[in-house]
């Protein structure tokens, strides 16, 4: 399972890296310099390339006054750091083809202009892409949300896949997996800092030390606190062991809190120049390469747990012990092993996905795990909680609800709608989309 996730971040990394050297944060700064070089021109953005030394970009423009022809104009903007360093995107050199800028200019370049409201705001953006596919405008506008959403319904998915997992096994519900999140994208941004403080500012290497932190610190964190808050409450009542995860997630979010201190610790953005993929006049479909990762990783995950479930030695004890513990526990199988082992598993998908958080949207604060946790559960409910494929296919159905309500409808009413939704699933179909219409227990 682990080297499956590992080879799906490689690959989705390596594709989406070979044909990237250009940085998006970079790529807006150095566009932001053209509007001072040309004052009262109007500017146009041909082409942003790589430069012609490290950590470098060439921006070619044209610079259009009105009392003169159209200038065709480039600029070379070379940069103190690179890759996940929190300072890449600090101007140390520009040129243009009339010679390097003092220091003093660029000094007073970036102090009274780079740095004021109107010189974040004057970056001239990019030329849309001529070679793009032209498609309907309300076709481009809801492909845009689509593929919008394709992190939030992996993060989704994965969360909702931890509760199926526990939930099918024991009948209870593990309310700290939200918490468990914020502890993987803790762990995330402790493991890319150590690899910044020896120098190591690749965002593939970054990221697969996140990635090894987050796995570990979920799975541990999720074994250790489950095994006391589920596998040493027994009785036929569920309720001691709910309230004691709720005690469980409270713990995890102060003890984030002291860990990390309340102030969030952001990562920059990495791979986030936009891939276009279609227009619409002046409307751009566009994907960025941080997205396809971030979705391949979830997919991947989410079918290497199903293999995992379906064919495997641990599958088979745990479907078997899902159906009939008694009858499992006289074929061999420890149920209190094959509970640790699902509680770490489980706690592995709830750090990913705060892994997944991270690198999509740069940091998740110590109480951040909250909603993303909720949404979840919702999500798991909807599926057919216990039912993994389910649990899936509710994580995709949330991700989706919501982005699409955000791109039509009052954005202040999504959640409200969520619940209302869940409410109209309890009623109706209590079983969820792959359950049962009745809340009777079913086989997993």
């Amino acid at each position: 399972m682990f080297r499956a996730i590992v080879l799906a971040f490689t690959c989705t990394a390596s594709i989406a890296a070979c044909g990237l050297a250009i940085d998006a944060d970079q790529a807006r700064v150095c566009r932001s310099t053209l509007p001072a070089l040309n004052p009262e021109a109007g500017i146009t953005v041909e082409r942003v390339q790589a430069g012609p030394v490290p950590r470098s970009l060439r921006v070619e423009y044209l610079a259009e006054y009105p009392d003169r022809p159209i200038l065709q104009r480039f600029a070379i903007c070379q940069f103190m750091a690179e890759g996940l360093s929190p300072n890449k995107a600090e101007l140390e050199g520009l040129a243009t083809e009339e010679g390097p800028l003092s220091g003093a200019s660029l000094y007073l370049l970036k102090r009274y202009y780079l740095e004021t409201p109107e010189g974040m705001a004057g970056d001239p953006g990019s030329r849309p892409s001529a070679d793009a596919l032209d498609i309907p405008k309300s076709v481009a506008y809801w492909l845009q949300q689509i593929l919008v959403s394709l992190p939030r319904t992996a993060i989704y998915a994965l969360l909702s896949v931890a509760y199926a997992l526990v939930f099918g096994l024991t009948g209870r519900i593990n309310l700290a997996f939200g918490e468990l999140a914020a502890v993987g994208s803790a762990a995330t941004v402790a493991g890319t800092s150590l690899l910044l403080v020896y120098g190591a500012s690749s965002p593939i290497l970054g990221l697969a030390a996140g990635l090894a932190a987050a796995l570990f610190a979920g799975a541990m964190h999720s074994a250790a606190g489950g095994y006391f808050t589920i596998g040493r409450i027994a009785g036929p009542s569920t309720q001691p062991s709910l309230i004691a995860t709720v005690g469980m997630s409270l713990f995890l979010m102060e003890y984030l809190r002291l860990v990390q201190s309340p102030v969030t610790v952001w990562l920059p953005p990495i791979w986030s120049e936009a891939w276009p993929l279609a227009r619409a006049q002046d409307f751009l479909v566009s994907l960025t390469p941080i997205t396809v990762i971030t979705a391949g990783i979830g997919l991947s995950a989410a079918l290497g747990l199903l293999w995992l479930v379906q064919a495997t030695g641990y599958g088979r004890a745990w479907r078997a012990y899902a159906d009939d513990a008694q009858a499992a526990a006289l074929m061999g199988v420890d149920g209190m092993r094959l509970l640790i082992q699902t509680l770490a598993l489980a706690g592995a998908m709830a750090g990913l996905s705060g892994m997944l958080i991270v690198a999509q949207y740069g940091g998740l604060g110590f109480a951040g795990g909250f909603q993303y946790g909720l949404k979840a559960l919702i999500a798991a409910v909807i599926g057919g909680i216990g039912s993994i494929p389910g649990a899936m296919l509710g994580g995709f159905a949330v991700g989706l609800f919501e982005t699409l309500w955000s791109a039509y409808l009052p954005i202040e009413v999504r959640d409200m709608a969520l619940y209302v939704a869940l409410v109209v699933f309890l009623i109706f179909r209590p079983g969820g989309l792959l359950g049962f219409r009745d809340p009777t227990p079913r086989a997993v």
